[in-house]
């Protein structure tokens, strides 16, 4: 494992899943991963549901990690793979948490209701799958109190504080979304990177089309 990402989903973590793997660092694992191939979802239920993890089979085939359900596991993978980077990707929380509700939160609603297109460009989550985001997400690191937007907030920033306490200095970088960008990655695993801008991929309403919602009102 050469990068272990521990933040929050909806941080820029489809960009940095395609820099990582753009600079060498890859294949990088991330929740789109396990959409796209639902044969992969059993370890992932074992660790999430059963407390049964088998990082070798969670991780096979991949370098690094980013995203849901990976950073979930923050705490346990850095020291499993006490080598790799650690790299602390974030943004400022009111737009995080509104990137949240207007995507992964706003899919989960839709699926509870049976509002979900079922000709949409990407397939939903496998039951199995609904259930590992239900218990590492929502139940885990939000508590079950995410429509508690202070809550939220509060927990955010600890785990954020938290993350830079536990984690070596040396060992650690910080990734702010539009802020940083290629001289960051580049640094951290001392190579050389692309020229030109760093990738901007994910965005919510790209999110939401793919599963089928409206975009929102300019």
């Amino acid at each position: 494992m050469k990068v272990i990402g521990v933040g929050f989903g909806r941080s820029g973590t489809m960009s940095l899943k395609y820099a990582l793997e753009e600079v060498g660092a890859g294949p990088c694992f991330h929740m789109i991963d396990l959409i796209r191939n639902p044969d992969k979802v059993d370890p992932w239920h074992d660790a999430a549901v059963k407390g049964e993890q088998d990082w070798e089979a969670m991780f096979s085939g991949y370098e690094s990690t980013i995203d849901w359900p990976g950073c979930s596991f923050w705490e346990q993978l850095i020291e499993v793979y006490p080598e790799a980077k650690v790299l602390l990707n974030y943004r400022d929380f009111d737009g995080f948490y509104k990137s949240c509700e207007n995507t992964i939160w706003a899919v989960r609603q839709a699926a509870q209701k049976g509002e979900l297109a079922q000709d949409a460009n990407r397939p939903p989550p496998s039951p199995m799958l609904w259930e590992v985001i239900g218990t590492l997400i929502w139940e885990k690191d939000f508590q079950g109190r995410f429509e508690e937007k202070e809550f939220i907030r509060g927990l955010y920033h600890d785990r954020i504080e938290t993350i830079k306490q536990t984690v070596p200095a040396e060992r650690l970088t910080v990734f702010e979304l539009g802020v940083d960008g290629w001289e960051t990655i580049g640094e951290m695993l001392g190579v050389e990177t692309p020229q030109g801008d760093f990738p901007h991929l994910h965005d919510t309403d790209e999110f939401r089309s793919e599963f089928g919602l409206e975009p929102l009102a300019a």
